[in-house]
């Protein structure tokens, strides 16, 4: 079964509060015969989008192929959360990289949320300032207040504050925690409209998209100088370079980045607009992840909803009702909105990694690919794009910093990954529920 077609609807944003409320966007054509490119970008979500965008802005011709619609994906789906840094702390990249390689990709993270930012303004889209990490023991206080700490000693980061519980609360208005951190220079967005103004901001630099043109084989040109062909399904490009942006959607075009990159799908519902309620949930206009296995992540929407995240399966289906999926997630967060109803449920396809930070390649001559962002894409997808435009260039720096990060194949490679990773999170799901 391939993942692109399981679940959603052929070249149609699947049912979400994003779709509801996207800025418009015409669809762009459908790619039809031979064409040729200096460089075939496979994806349409930020990665791809970014790639493209910096390409183009740099003179490169280039053709992005996007199965569905632009920002289909995970992009046009997630919490919409960007994150500082890498999905690992600084304490874990220090212990198992050392503090020069920890800080450099620290310094990374923080390129990208600059990027992110400064792309989101040109797209007219607004970022708000703050997200909040909620703690379930004594413990996570402890090591919360640590890391910022670190961070403001050796990272010259100072916006990060540990919170006690009393001080969370207030913030957080939930029993379920003893205490957390806020990062004010993180910040939360709509991210289906970053990826909408990502397309404009592409097509306006000339770069050629093509949705409803879905990728089913690469051939790779075996030298430098031999031209590599992407066969589509209505058509194929000859390009130079190949650039492979498809994170959970990329199925079995590289057998090298599957053996590494494991999709998984996470659920989100959004509630009816909670008028005054709203500060029964959030007392300030920030974002706020949790510290389980499986996070619960949650906001605000413009319109007061909230958008609350939590549950994962790694099968190739969604649940039938995303709502029950979801409802007892958000409940154990906020039990007095058992009333309020659920008016949206959707689900996504995101991709992580063994060692939760994001796989840089080159799988084959000429190709470059990066995905398995594991929750902390929003920001980090963006760079990634970039980074791999500008190895394209020949300005490879950033993209061999992550590269030379090391990155294990999953247990069983791409065949039996699966049944591996949902006989884990079956066990720490139970854990999570005990309180460990």
């Amino acid at each position: 079964m391939n993942l692109l077609y399981a679940n959603d609807s052929k070249g149609a944003y699947p049912p979400s509060l994003y779709a509801a409320t996207r800025d418009p966007l015409d669809p762009f054509p459908q790619l039809k015969g031979e064409i040729r490119a200096d460089v075939a970008v496979v994806g349409g979500g930020y990665t791809g989008l970014s790639a493209a965008l910096h390409l183009a802005r740099a003179g490169f011709d280039v053709a992005l192929l996007e199965a569905h619609r632009v920002g289909f994906g995970a992009s046009g789906r997630n919490g919409g959360q960007m994150g500082s840094g890498q999905r690992q702390e600084v304490d874990w990249l220090e212990d198992k990289l050392g503090r020069d390689t920890a800080r450099r990709l620290w310094a990374l993270g923080e390129d990208a949320k600059a990027l992110t930012r400064d792309l989101a303004a040109q797209s007219g889209v607004p970022v708000h300032a703050g997200v909040a990490h909620a703690c379930r023991s004594r413990d996570e206080v402890d090591h919360a207040r640590k890391l910022a700490d670190l961070l403001a000693t050796h990272y010259n980061y100072d916006q990060v504050a540990a919170l006690d519980q009393d001080e969370f609360r207030a913030l957080v208005p939930s029993d379920a925690y003893v205490g957390g951190a806020v990062d004010r220079a993180a910040g939360h967005l709509h991210p289906l409209n970053l990826v909408i103004g990502m397309a404009r901001l592409a097509q306006e630099a000339d770069a050629r998209i093509y949705e409803q043109t879905h990728v089913h084989r690469i051939e790779h040109g075996k030298t430098a100088g031999e031209k590599s062909i992407v066969r589509c399904d209505t058509g194929r490009v000859i390009c130079d370079h190949v650039v492979l942006a498809g994170n959970g959607y990329l199925g079995d075009l590289s057998a090298p980045v599957a053996r590494r990159v494991m999709p998984i799908n996470n659920y989100i519902v959004a509630t009816e607009p909670l008028g005054n309620r709203a500060q029964e949930v959030l007392a300030e206009n920030i974002a706020v992840a949790d510290s389980r296995f499986v996070v619960n992540y949650w906001r605000l929407s413009d319109d007061q909803r909230l958008i609350f995240g939590g549950g994962e399966t790694s099968g190739y289906k969604f649940p039938r009702n995303i709502k029950a999926k979801v409802r007892p997630h958000l409940l154990s967060v906020y039990p007095a909105l058992r009333d309020v109803e659920l008016t949206h449920g959707w689900g996504g396809t995101l991709a992580i990694t063994m060692n939760r930070l994001p796989c840089f390649t080159r799988p084959a001559q000429n190709c470059l690919s990066s995905s398995g962002f594991s929750g902390h894409g929003v920001a980090l997808a963006t760079l990634a794009g970039k980074l791999m435009a500008d190895a394209v260039a020949g300005q490879a720096s950033g993209f061999d910093t992550m590269a030379a990060v090391p990155s294990r194949n999953f247990p069983g490679g791409g065949m039996f990954r699966s049944p591996l990773l949902a006989a884990g999170n079956s066990w720490y799901a139970l854990r999570d529920r005990l309180g460990f």
